[in-house]
Order: C-alpha cells, then structure tokens, then sequence
C-alpha cells in the first residue's frame, strides 16, 4: 500500500521515491477523488497530483493519500508537523460535532503513524468499547403476533375477523425489551463499516470484539439507518459521543465509490466549512455568559426586493453576533493566508470580500463588521487586528481585519471574546 501526506494546496510529484506517487497510483486515487462527495479534492498538474482546499484521507486500490490543512508548526518539520497537524484537526472535528475529547483520549491516538481515518476510528472504538462495558441500550418495543398462547393483550378486531377460521391462534398485542433499536443498529452499522477499513491491530480487535457484542442487533444497510427515531435521554447521554463519530463516519462525507478504477473510499472536508464552524463553536464558549450569543449561517434577509415586493438575492453571513434581538457583530471566516501589509496595503483582502460586508452593515444595520483569518508566521509573533472605516474616514461603520492562531487551543477563547468586545 502507498501511503502519502500531503499540505492543501501542495502537490505529491511523481516518481517511484518515498515522498512521490507512481502515476498510475495518481491515476486511481485522481478518479476516486472525483467520484467524492465532495468532487476536486485532488488535480492532476504537469508534475504532481496537487491537492485543493479540502482536508481528509482518499483511498484507493494500493494506493492512500491524506490531506492535511495547511497550518504552520513552528519548530516542527516532516513527521512531528504532519503528527500535529493531524491531532488539531481531530480536535477542530471533536469541537464542531460537540465531542470532549480530553488529553487522556489524545494520548491514545496515534497521531504519529497514522492517517486522519485510523485516528479518528480509533476514538470512535474506544469511546464505544467504554460505553457497552454498561451494556447496551434497551427499549420496549411494540409487537403484533399470531401465537399459539396469550401474551399480552388481545387484538379483538383481528381475533374474530382475520382469525376467525383459526380459533388455535390468538392475535396478540405486546411490549417486548430489545436491544434490537436504531441506536444500536447504527453503531453495528459503523462497525461492521470500519471493521473493512481499519488496518491498525488494536483497531481491528476492538472492532471484532464489538462485533461480537452486536450480534443479535440487526444489519441495517447505511442508506437505510433510522437516524431520526434515536432520542438520547439522561439513561443514554454517554451514548452522544460515539453516536456523533458514528454519524460523522457513516454520513454523507465519507463516500464508498465501486466499479471501474473509481474502487475506493474518501473521507473529506471542506476548510472554509470546517474553520467557520470551528470558530463558531468557540466564539459560543468563549461568549458564555457575557449576554451576547452566536448564530452560524443565519440572517437569510434579503438584499434586493422586486416591485411586487419579493425578495432576491438572500445574504447568509457566517456567524452572527446578537445582544438580545439586536445584531452587533457580523463575522466572516475566511480560511485563507493574509499578505502583509509592508507587502500589500490590501493585505490580499478580495475586493469581493469587502464589498459583502459592506452590504451586510446596509442589510443587517450593524457598524461592526469582521473579517478573521488564520494566523501564521510571516505576518510577525502578534495576532492582526487592523480596524479601517467604510465609506468615510470617520466611521461609524468599522470593517475590522484580524487573525487567531490555530494552535494556540488554550487561549483561542480569549482572543475570541476580546475579538468581540466592543
């Protein structure tokens, strides 16, 4: 199996050597990329397979590629970088589905060895090997049978109509315990997906030992999972977890593509989705209790109306800030490399970036508006928070222009709240 990592927007050159890719690996991973759920992962170049803005693992008969997001480890370089890399990503992940991965559980990921894939079905086995050691889920379920003995209540209208010339059968109504339930179905589902993909030991003997637990649960196929009918309450909370690495690994962005050279599997994510909900998630914690609260993709007004007064052109800013039922801050994440300004007084700032906002201050009646970036090295040690005043040189509406660090986990909540401050 070829096995390479490889930085969005870098490319894998061709060749036979440790960091290159033979072509016809490029080939098949090049068409299972393209049958994604998310299609363009990877581009063929003159001299390599270059990777977009889209981070995850695709994989290929023989060959494997995980790309990672292209995030700066300052004093880290080949292996340990991509090993850091890896472990922000699943925490970037943890945080967006709402999962507490802790540093006990990072201890036990093989960020070093191992693909984003095997990492994250490591933590998916683990967190589910914890919570079945309390045995599994249980509920009554309804049953309607034709028995020989009375169980439960009689179906009087199927009695002495259906049954009527069988007077040995009774028509039964009853409760049945089952572990027989959606909640558990989807976790066998999960597993028995994983079981074909892992290739670590440790992961394979979990997940056969799990498998073994789910025997008497049903196969369901994935298109078929009852998702909507797992209610999670106090008895099952430590239930979320694997419930949310389950649905993350089953769902719409892990694609399993057959037939032709498109045999494979990806697993993929987009990095401007990814850091907007990222930052979103922790703008709420950071915000907690300061009365102001956080909406993702809402707004939905309208920036035109016809004569016949319907709306066209509907705006959805990234992350709104509200104080009551006032909007006071429009964010727009942007997963993309700020220039400096000694280099470039736009800083490489769209024009088209710029105009949006100015159109959020007009539509959503709010003076303060941002544009957030990740940080990196060449824009100096300190975080960037540019303030410039739209329209006049006066204000009151004030775009601001600032950057986060994206390894420094520990402080990001408070570079978040200063970052809205008024």
């Amino acid at each position: 199996m070829i096995r390479r990592t490889v930085l969005e927007w870098d490319i894998v050159p061709y060749g036979q050597g440790e960091m290159e890719i033979p072509r016809d690996a490029a080939d098949r991973l090049a068409a299972v990329a393209e049958s994604a759920a998310i299609p363009g992962a990877l581009h063929y170049q003159r001299n390599g397979l270059r990777a977009s803005g889209v981070v995850g693992v695709i994989v290929a008969p023989g060959a494997e590629v995980e790309i990672l997001p292209k995030i700066e480890t300052p004093g880290q370089h080949g292996g340990q970088a991509a090993a850091s890399i890896r472990k922000h990503l699943v925490h970037m992940l943890a945080a967006v589905l709402d999962i507490n991965v802790a540093d006990g559980d990072m201890a036990h990921l093989d960020t070093q060895n191992e693909t984003l894939l095997e990492v994250l079905i490591r933590l998916f086995s683990r967190r589910l090997c914890a919570v079945v050691k309390h045995g599994l889920p249980r509920r009554y379920v309804k049953h309607a049978d034709d028995l020989p003995a009375m169980r439960g209540r009689l179906d009087a209208a199927r009695q002495f109509s259906t049954l009527a010339v069988s007077p040995q059968k009774l028509a039964c109504r009853y409760d049945e315990m089952t572990c027989d339930i959606p909640l558990n179905q989807i976790m066998k589902a999960a597993v028995e997906r994983l079981l074909r993909l892992a290739r670590a030991a440790d992961n394979q003997r979990r997940l056969r030992e799990l498998a073994f637990i789910y025997a008497d649960v049903s196969a369901v196929p994935v298109a078929a999972l009852r998702w909507d009918s797992v209610t999670l309450d106090r008895t099952t909370t430590r239930w979320l977890a694997p419930f949310r690495l389950a649905r993350l690994l089953l769902g719409q962005r892990f694609q399993t593509t057959s037939g032709g050279m498109t045999q494979g599997f990806s697993l993929l994510f987009e990095m401007n989705v990814l850091f907007e909900k990222y930052i979103a998630s922790k703008l709420r914690g950071a915000l907690a209790g300061t009365g102001l609260h956080v909406t993702t993709q809402g707004g939905r007004r309208y920036a035109l109306y016809t004569p016949d007064k319907k709306g066209v052109f509907r705006t959805i800013p990234d992350i709104l800030i509200r104080r009551g039922d006032r909007i006071v801050q429009i964010i727009d994440t942007k997963w993309k490399r700020l220039a400096q300004q000694v280099d470039d007084p736009k800083q490489g700032i769209s024009q088209a970036d710029v105009y949006q906002m100015m159109a959020y201050a007009r539509i959503y009646d709010c003076p303060r508006l941002m544009l957030l970036y990740p940080h990196h090295a060449r824009l100096g040690a300190a975080p960037v928070r540019n303030a410039h005043c739209i329209a006049t040189d006066t204000g009151p509406d004030v775009l601001e222009v600032a950057t986060v660090d994206m390894f420094a986990t520990t402080g990001l909540q408070n570079r978040l709240r200063q970052l809205c401050e008024a």
